[in-house]
């Protein structure tokens, strides 16, 4: 099947984590000062959450979202919070990676380019605890946006990757059918598992998380955006845009 649009995943495949930890210290502060509760007794209770996050997510493949991670974190300690006080740490929750950002991959947003110029290129990307409105405005800090014709995010879709879902709502963002997609990812599991399961092309993206290079199914791997960028014209891309 011809390849019409190409997607990236988000985490580890055109960004890189730096700051986690300062995003959650942003987050511990924010519920202590808004309730008082100590930190002895907000660190166990997060630990709860991102446990809970992460069950959810392996076993139900959903996302859930920054007013989900104050709930759980609520819940943990017995509390029940204002309306005002919930919103409040919601939007602090959601937009703690916006103060503490991940950073472009070296030459990530090169390979965006080059790929647009071919045909249309989208995002498929879970999210979390930092949202996907959020994510998006990464994109446009970095100038990923310009170059993107649709971006979808699990915790907007309501299902997480490799659920056909996120792939059919990016291919009918871009105008093409599922099986014409070229996905690329770093995770076997989700992205390269979940792009093949509705017929679409997938590229396995290793040049910041090598777990799977070795002992992936996709049709294709890259150790770097160079690498990708370089192999652009022997992957046909040019005669199916």
């Amino acid at each position: 099947m011809a390849i019409k649009a190409i997607t990236f995943d988000f985490w580890r495949t055109l960004f890189r984590e730096k700051e986690r930890d300062e995003r959650t210290r942003v987050r511990i502060d924010a519920f202590i000062s808004a309730t008082g509760a100590s930190e002895d007794e907000v660190l166990p209770a997060f630990e709860k959450t991102w446990g809970e996050f992460l069950r959810h997510h392996v076993e139900h493949q959903q996302t859930l979202c920054p007013s989900d991670a104050v709930r759980l974190t609520a819940e943990a300690l017995g509390m029940t919070l204002e309306e005002d006080v919930f919103t409040e740490l919601t939007e602090v929750f959601g937009c703690a990676i916006l103060e503490f950002p991940p950073v472009p991959i070296d030459d990530a947003l090169a390979a965006v380019q080059e790929a647009a110029s071919l045909m249309p290129v989208g995002i498929i990307s879970d999210s979390g605890v930092s949202p996907g409105t959020s994510l998006r405005k990464l994109l446009r800090n970095h100038g990923f946006a310009k170059c993107l014709s649709t971006a979808v995010f699990s915790d907007e879709v309501g299902v997480a990757k490799p659920q056909a879902p996120m792939f059919h709502e990016a291919a009918r963002g871009l105008g093409v059918r599922p099986d014409e997609l070229f996905h690329l990812g770093d995770l076997q599991p989700t992205d390269i598992v979940g792009a093949q399961s509705v017929g679409a092309t997938a590229g396995l993206f290793a040049g910041d998380n090598a777990r799977f290079y070795d002992k992936t199914t996709a049709e294709h791997s890259f150790r770097s955006w160079r690498e990708f960028i370089d192999r652009l014209p022997e992957l046909g891309l040019n005669s199916a845009a």
